[in-house]
């Protein structure tokens, strides 16, 4: 301004800002009527907060309601008047210029020759330190607003000095014009990659860290190769912390080692950090010029969408991730804020958006578990070589801290280099969740007891959605929708519900724990210690697995029994719930009788004619018998009175059931 010529000066009006903190909620127009109403030459923004001199407080003028203190983050005046102010300036550059200022506004004479004021009430200027909780969004039909609400002013321009840059990164997600219940997100599409129209899919480096017993981990995997995205373009990065895992990992390998661009695999020998994992990680692909993006995943991220890495590269941000959650619950991938010593606080609208009600592309100030981030930001802004290992943090902690707050540095190409060398602000790199398509969801690593053959039976109650995916067949709910079930026998209901994977694993549990009980008719397992019609089985108590089987029987027995036995309301409870095995050397088959419950579910764990031959049943009453059973259909039978039944001989083979007497 200064060597600007004077008649050029006098036509103009001016406003100064810092313009890498700040945003506009108001277009120009709105700026110059609310300066012009002030009816002052000059107007600076206020704040509440007396800085950089603190012992200059008494000598401002006091004001009956509004902000006493100048901030020079915002000045509007006629430019010949902050012309004359700005010719007082005989310091260097890189001094203080809000002390500039204030002084200068401090001095009743130079306030009013220069007919100066302060924006008490944040009319045009709202500055945020020290003021975060007065300041609200306020949504419109079309538009989005900040509020002031201790003065019920609309601030045009908001300003976010001080420590409140993530607050203001909070507020952008929504003005000028950015988000709004009427028309949702209108800048999502901007700048957008389309996939379809290069030559080339970009190459991706996927890191994979198992930091964690992780429940369906062989699941992760298919999900992994189920992405629907060029296998050459994706090179694969795997670090295991678990012994427990190496099984996993092991067979993955051989089945598909051939099926990437590369994969390499760093176990639980190489004694790594979670952070050193991650950090080597990201530097291969940092340190490989063909790496086009880096898409980091953790093994308790489960995506049901095929497309999420495309979604994700299309989007064409930084630093991105898709949201995830825990199923029927509010904990996510992301936090919306931070308290102040830097952990989570819950943003105004994390529920909307962990819930869709608010759907688009939010700056937010950390993320975990799963994003992409370009690799050319990692060889620029992101070049450290250590940005998971920070103080105390947990890894993503510190890389999101690290991103946000990336180190200032000279600016190389300021305007007057032989005069003044200007500071860059803080070049953080702006990270960002999509909410615009659902991506999957977050599992629950709590309580995972690896001490089983198969564990992920047991994660019933802690991740009922992938249990029901794994074990659960896929017809079952087509016994509701479309009558899906049959009626062999008189009252004997038959339909599907354990998965071929469901029947192995239990058959796997019981021959694991070995302690089949000969078919005995003593029995200490048992209320007087003598069975009438002995088996030779294990109950799911002795596994461990009773809990976990009635719940079972709660959530996926007891809709079909209100089904097919209609009035009837089941309470799910059963004291003997068994696995029965069925030789011909130990026991071929099981002598007429009655189930000591109001109702009996009986599945089959093995496919007849190839585990076994012969078995079935046969309901004397009604003369018929099911001598075919189908792996994971279920018998469901009354147990008393009217159905005494017997268990065909097996003739050779092994034949399992799994068997319930419910409601005893």
């Amino acid at each position: 301004l200064i060597s600007m010529p004077e008649n050029y000066i006098n036509l103009m009006n001016f406003l100064k800002c810092q313009f890498y903190d700040l945003i506009f909620a108001g277009g120009p127009e709105e700026i110059l009527r609310k300066f012009q109403q002030a009816n002052h030459k000059v107007l600076f923004a206020a704040e509440g907060l007396v800085w950089p001199d603190k012992q200059l407080a008494d000598k401002y003028p006091s004001v009956r309601r509004g902000k006493r203190f100048l901030n020079s983050g915002g000045i509007i005046g006629y430019a010949p008047y902050i012309n004359k102010i700005v010719a007082q300036w005989n310091l260097h550059d890189s001094d203080d210029d809000q002390l500039f200022y204030t002084k200068i506004y401090l001095d009743p004479l130079q306030r009013e020759a220069l007919n100066m004021t302060l924006d008490h009430k944040c009319q045009i200027f709202q500055n945020l330190n020290g003021a975060i909780d007065e300041v609200l969004l306020k949504f419109g039909t079309d538009r989005v607003r900040v509020r002031n609400t201790m003065y019920d002013t609309l601030p045009v321009v908001v300003h976010g000095n001080g420590n409140t840059k993530i607050y203001l990164n909070y507020l952008a997600n929504y003005i000028p014009n950015v988000w709004n219940y009427e028309h949702g997100c209108s800048n999502c599409d901007e700048n957008m990659v389309d996939l379809s129209q290069l030559k080339e899919y970009p190459n991706v480096l996927v890191g994979v860290y198992i930091e964690q017993p992780t429940p369906f981990l062989p699941e992760f995997f298919q999900r992994l190769l189920a992405l629907d995205y060029p296998k050459d373009k994706l090179k694969l990065f795997v670090h295991n912390s678990e012994v427990y895992h190496e099984k996993h990992i092991q067979r993955f390998w051989e089945e598909n080692r051939n099926v990437f661009n590369s994969f390499k695999v760093v176990g639980p020998e190489e004694n790594l950090s979670h952070g050193e994992a991650r950090n080597m990680g990201m530097d291969l692909c940092r340190e490989d010029a063909s790496c086009d993006y880096y898409f980091s995943i953790d093994s308790d991220v489960m995506l049901t969408n095929r497309q999420t890495l495309k979604v994700l590269i299309e989007q064409n941000r930084k630093i991105i991730g898709p949201l995830v959650t825990r199923h029927g619950k509010l904990w996510s991938n992301f936090w919306g804020a931070l308290s102040l010593d830097g952990y989570y606080a819950r943003s105004e609208d994390y529920i909307d958006i962990v819930q869709g009600k608010r759907v688009g592309v939010w700056n937010i100030p950390f993320m975990a578990h799963i994003y992409l981030i370009k690799g050319e930001a990692l060889r620029n802004e992101l070049k450290e070589k250590n940005y998971f290992v920070l103080e105390k943090l947990d890894p993503d902690m510190a890389l999101c801290r690290n991103a946000r707050e990336l180190t200032s540095h000279r600016e190389k190409d300021s305007p007057s280099p032989e005069s003044f060398h200007m500071l860059r602000p803080p070049k953080g790199v702006f990270m960002y969740i999509t909410n615009r398509h659902d991506f999957g969801r977050l599992i629950s690593t709590a309580n995972y007891n690896i001490s089983h053959y198969n564990s992920d039976l047991w994660q019933i109650f802690e991740n009922p959605v992938d249990w029901r995916e794994k074990y659960i067949h896929k017809n079952y709910t087509r016994i509701f929708t479309e009558n899906y079930l049959e009626e062999p026998c008189p009252d004997v209901f038959w339909f599907p519900v354990f998965t071929e994977k469901a029947c192995d694993e239990i058959v796997e549990e019981m021959e694991h724990y070995g302690s089949w009980s000969g078919g005995k008719h003593e029995d200490k397992r048992i209320a007087g210690g003598y069975e009438t019609v002995p088996t030779d089985d294990i109950h799911m108590k002795q596994i461990g697995f009773d809990k976990e089987w009635l719940h079972f029987i709660r959530e996926y027995i007891s809709p079909v029994t209100l089904k097919v036995f209609s009035g009837y309301y089941t309470k799910g409870y059963a004291l003997m719930n068994f696995v029965v095995k069925y030789t011909p050397e130990r026991q071929a088959y099981l002598r007429p009788h009655h189930d000591s419950s109001t109702f009996t579910i009986n599945i089959a764990l093995n496919n007849k004619d190839t585990d076994f031959q012969g078995g079935g049943c046969r309901f004397h009453r009604y003369n018929c018998s099911i001598e075919s059973p189908r792996k994971g259909w279920s018998f469901m039978h009354p147990g008393r009175l009217t159905h005494l039944h017997e268990g065909l001989p097996t003739t050779n083979g092994t034949r399992y059931i799994a068997v319930s007497f419910i409601d005893p």
